[in-house]
């Protein structure tokens, strides 16, 4: 099936475009003259996030939805928020993760194909790697991922590589490393539940919403004993989006590139840096080692520098946490 339908040059259809970095990439194309339109199945999206173009409300693997938002709203390009994405429950529920990740990311690639529309901007994840073998991680690093989250993500960046070679797409992955911050305007923010990123259940400790902040494991090799990761701004995350459209609008040349400030932070110093924030102690509890966690996730990103033109607005962690305190202060 080849469906005709003149494309308008401007729409980005945006699918999970009612989740966390989907909203902010939204806003973003909005103020840049583009036309988002949201496609999400409000599993974990909120309706009041959609907010810069039309909702529709859809299923990734519903082909006949699918066909009618893109009958409608002609989108030349997508870019593909909408995944579960987390790690715990992936494990114990496999089939949900690749029924949604992988079979429903497969519906929407034969639908652009059937379409013909050929670009693609692939929300990704350092996940991809599993356990990192040379810490920064460049993205010649192997991709050996250690949970189905991570197949899943590995799995679309196979069957986007084999659409390139097979339909002619043109796509870029981006792996992101820990998505942090909020929208300084406060326009959209973080809001998942259950929550699982450290940054907004640090400062719901601090704010009386849950009884303490648990810290897993303090006997790493690291200079404080917990575990350091790579915190990079949901806003930094959204500039990268629209530098990976232009290229592809350019020079469709399909790529992958990591996304994070390349400096890593310790659990101990997102805690302290959101006591400077919030003016006040929060209640810390140590606990034991979680499985599967490495000492260390950091990323090399001087290939989106270089080839994108990437640079971070927000790479202090004293900015990231401000910005994501701002905006939990509104959530109830």
């Amino acid at each position: 099936m080849t469906a005709k339908v003149e494309l308008d040059k401007d729409t980005v259809l945006i699918t999970g475009g009612a989740g966390y970095i989907g909203s902010h990439a939204c806003k973003l194309l909005k103020s840049r003259g583009y036309k988002p339109v949201v496609y999400d199945n409000l599993i974990y999206g909120h309706r009041e996030f959609a907010k810069w173009g039309p909702l529709v409300e859809g299923h990734l693997e519903d082909r006949d939805k699918l066909n009618e938002t893109i009958e409608k709203y002609r989108p030349s390009a997508v870019m593909h928020f909408a995944a579960y994405c987390y790690v715990g429950e992936s494990v114990t529920d496999p089939g949900k993760y690749y029924r949604n990740n992988v079979a429903g990311s497969l519906t929407l690639l034969e639908t652009m194909r059937d379409y013909k529309i050929n670009r693609l901007v692939f929300s990704s994840t350092c996940a991809t790697y599993g356990v990192p073998q040379v810490v920064p991680i460049p993205e010649s690093h192997s991709q050996n991922p250690i949970n189905p989250y991570g197949w899943s993500k590995f799995m679309m960046e196979k069957m986007m590589s084999d659409f390139s070679h097979a339909h002619g797409l043109s796509f870029i992955a981006l792996r992101y490393f820990n998505a942090a911050g909020c929208d300084p305007d406060g326009e959209t923010g973080e809001l998942h539940n259950p929550e699982t990123h450290l940054i907004p259940l640090v400062l719901d400790a601090g704010l009386g919403r849950i009884k303490h902040i648990t810290v897993f494991g303090t006997d790493y090799d690291t200079p404080d004993g917990t575990c350091i990761r790579d915190y990079i701004h949901v806003s930094d995350l959204s500039d990268a989006h629209l530098l990976a459209l232009g290229k592809l609008e350019k020079n469709p040349v399909s790529d992958a590139f990591n996304l994070g400030n390349g400096t890593g932070y310790s659990v101990k110093e997102v805690i302290q840096t959101a006591e400077k924030v919030m003016g006040k102690k929060i209640p810390v509890v140590y606990g034991e080692r979680r499985a599967g966690d490495p000492p260390r996730l950091v990323g090399d990103s001087r290939k989106a520098r270089e080839i994108l033109g990437w640079n971070p607005r927000y790479p202090e962690l004293e900015v990231i946490v401000r910005h994501a305190y701002q905006h939990r202060l509104k959530v109830v």
